[in-house]
C-alpha cells in the first residue's frame, strides 16, 4: 500500500479553463462550501474507439456526481506532443492532482516526473506508462492488460483442446498501436501464457492493427493471401477482432477460424451471440473512469492506494456470455 501525503484541498470557486487547449472540456461539480479538489485529465485519444468515447462520458458524470470535485477534462487525440503540453498547463494550473491516460508509456515519462516535481500527484489510467516513470507517479488505476493477454491464451487454448487441435493448430496475433503500453502488455500476456498451455500451437505472425477495425481488417487480408491454414486469431480488442473476423467472412473462411479477443466490445458480444466469434475479456469502460476518479480522490486525500488499484476484467465466451450484458461501447 502507498500512502500519500494530502494536498491543497482548497480551491475558491469554478475555474475558467484559460491557458488550455481549444478542446479542453470542463466537466464541473461545486460544493455548498467553496472548496473542492481539482483533478486535470488528459486522455489517449478519445475519437479512435467506442470505448474511449464511453470512458469520457462516464468519468465526467462522475465528476459531475462528485460535489468534491472540479474536474478539467482533455484529449490529446493520440498525439503525444499535446499531451505532454497539456500536462505542462495542468502543473502550470497548479491542480491538486492529474490522470493521464498515455499516448506513449515512455515519451511521457519527464512531464509526469516534472508534475511530481511540482508536487502534484499523478494517476495513470487504463495504460501504464514506462517502467522507468513509476517511481514518479501515485498509483495506476484500471485494468492488468498482462493477465488480460493470459486470459486470452487460456481461452483460446481451451477452445483448441475442445477441437482436439491443440497439438497442431497455427495462429496469427493482431495487435494494437506499436509503441502503447497497453497493446505491448496484451501481447505480452498472450505470447508468454500460450506455450505454457499450448505448446504445440504456432503463433505465425503478428501485426498492428492500431486499434481500427477497418485497419485489422486489412491486416486479416494479408494474413488470409499468405496463409492457407489460420485456426485462430488474438486481438489486442474486440474492435480489431471483428474487423478481422470481417475478413475471412469475405474470404469465406471464417468457419475454420477460432476469433479471441483483449476487452469485449458490443461488436464482439454480438458476433459472439451469432457464433461467429468465441470469447475475449469483459471489460468495462465506466468502471475504469469511476476507478480512476475514486483513486485521484483517494491520493488527494492522503489515504492509502495501492501502486496498481485494479479492477476485475473476467473471461467471457459463447459458453458464459448469458452472464454479462452487452457492452455499452
Amino acid at each position: 500500500m502507498l500512502s500519500q501525503p494530502t494536498s491543497k484541498l482548497a480551491r475558491t470557486v469554478v475555474r475558467a479553463v484559460a491557458g488550455l487547449l481549444p478542446a479542453a472540456l470542463v466537466a464541473t461539480a461545486v460544493a455548498q462550501e467553496d472548496e473542492v479538489i481539482t483533478i486535470g485529465i488528459t486522455q489517449n485519444n478519445v475519437g479512435i474507439d467506442s470505448y474511449q468515447t464511453t470512458y469520457e462520458q462516464a468519468f465526467i458524470e462522475a465528476a459531475n456526481n462528485n460535489p468534491e470535485v472540479e474536474a478539467i477534462v482533455l484529449d490529446a487525440q493520440g498525439d503525444v506532443e499535446k499531451q505532454i503540453n497539456q500536462m505542462r498547463d495542468l502543473i502550470q494550473q497548479d491542480v491538486d492532482a492529474i490522470i493521464i491516460w498515455p499516448t506513449q508509456g515512455k515519451a511521457v515519462v519527464p512531464v509526469v516526473r516534472q508534475a511530481e516535481r511540482a508536487g502534484i500527484p499523478v494517476i495513470v489510467t487504463n495504460s501504464q506508462i514506462a517502467e522507468e516513470g513509476q517511481q514518479f507517479i501515485a498509483s495506476f488505476s484500471g485494468p492488468d492488460n498482462i493477465t488480460q493477454g493470459i486470459y486470452s491464451a487460456e481461452i483460446m487454448c481451451d477452445r483448441f483442446t475442445e477441437m482436439g487441435i491443440e497439438d497442431e493448430a497455427v495462429i496469427v496475433q493482431i495487435a494494437g498501436m506499436p509503441g502503447y503500453t497497453t497493446a505491448i502488455e496484451r501481447a505480452q500476456g498472450f505470447e508468454e501464457r500460450l506455450p505454457e498451455v499450448c505448446p504445440n500451437v504456432e503463433l505465425i505472425e503478428t501485426q498492428p492493427g492500431d486499434w481500427n477495425r477497418e485497419k485489422s481488417q486489412t491486416v486479416m487480408e494479408t494474413f488470409l493471401t499468405k496463409y492457407d491454414d489460420i485456426d485462430g486469431v488474438y486481438s489486442g480488442d474486440d474492435n480489431m477482432g471483428v474487423g478481422a473476423l470481417n475478413a475471412a467472412k469475405a474470404a469465406g473462411r471464417a468457419d475454420e477460424i477460432i476469433f479471441v479477443g483483449a476487452t469485449n466490445f458490443a461488436v464482439g458480444y454480438e458476433a459472439m451471440g451469432r457464433g461467429e466469434y468465441w470469447g475475449s475479456i469483459y471489460q468495462s469502460p465506466v468502471e475504469d473512469a469511476r476507478n480512476a476518479l475514486r483513486t485521484a480522490v483517494a491520493v488527494v486525500k492522503g489515504e492509502d492506494v495501492p501502486k496498481s488499484n485494479y479492477f476485475d476484467t473476467p473471461k467471457i465466451t459463447q459458453e458464459n456470455m448469458d452472464q454479462y450484458t452487452k457492452p455499452v461501447f
